[in-house]
């Protein structure tokens, strides 16, 4: 998994870099790409890889992350085949899952560091599963948002642009999205599955008035479906973006507990 890790550590760190209107309309994002590829090199000399077929396989996960990069960036801007992202990500990592373990040097250097550290002293966790754990987070943030999008407008939750968008209606949801998804992967790694539950509830009673409000709207107002969002556009957008947001969560749980 320590491969899986890097990539993973890679891709939400240059989500994360490239997020905001700066890039928005750049087809090649230079500073998230050039980060794409140097920090897998820094982390992989920092895990003490050794083996030529071990940075092999790097090199793929540097091929995934640049890859994300550039057809995530271009299905948002050019607000065509979202789906595209989504396999170059998955594929990625599903070759380096089929590699399996690296070789990685005895007490390397961020091996020394983690066994010094008071954050680490304890716990028994290699380098590589610490960066699966940090990985697992830098993707709740911006990552998870853009597969949020990219699910959304593949399926044909989002109109085109200019016009009003489900989203409009519901505010905060590129901030309740990462918080929720953090906190889901928090409580799970903690063993609060039940917890991590309840915070998957708390967000259904947040989002009802808000739902409730539109249907009594467009009650009012019958033409609502037609100028605008109706509730089960709006019902549509918000059950399967929580879905998406869920599973996005869930699966790099998935992944921490099997590499740990």
């Amino acid at each position: 998994m320590t491969l899986i890790a890097i990539t993973l550590v890679t891709i939400g760190c240059a989500d994360v870099l490239r997020r905001g209107e700066r890039f928005a309309g750049r087809r090649y994002p230079y500073p998230a790409l050039l980060l794409a590829f140097l920090l897998p090199v820094i982390l992989g000399w920092l895990v003490g890889l050794e083996y030529a077929q071990d940075w092999l396989v790097l090199y793929v996960g540097i091929a995934t992350a640049m890859g994300w990069i550039i057809t995530s960036q271009n299905a948002v801007r050019q607000e065509r085949r979202h789906g595209l992202p989504l396999i170059v990500l998955l594929g990625g990592i599903a070759v380096m899952a089929l590699y399996g373990t690296v070789s990685a040097t005895d007490g390397s250097a961020l091996d020394r560091w983690l066994t010094g550290n008071a954050f680490t002293i304890g716990t028994g966790l290699t380098a590589g599963q610490v960066l699966l754990i940090i990985g697992a987070l830098l993707i709740q943030v911006s990552t998870g948002n853009i597969i949020v999008r990219l699910v959304l407008a593949h399926i044909g939750a989002l109109r085109p642009p200019g016009e009003p968008q489900p989203a409009d209606k519901l505010k905060g949801g590129r901030l309740l999205g990462p918080m929720e998804r953090i906190f889901i992967l928090g409580l799970g790694l903690a063993g609060q599955v039940t917890a991590a539950g309840l915070v998957i509830a708390a967000k259904g009673l947040i989002r009802f008035p808000e739902l409730q409000a539109q249907a009594r709207a467009d009650a009012d107002d019958p033409t609502a479906t037609v100028r605008g969002q109706g509730i089960d556009e709006l019902t549509e957008y918000f059950l399967i973006g929580s879905f998406v947001s869920w599973l996005v969560a869930l699966s790099t749980l998935a992944l921490v507990w099997l590499g740990t």
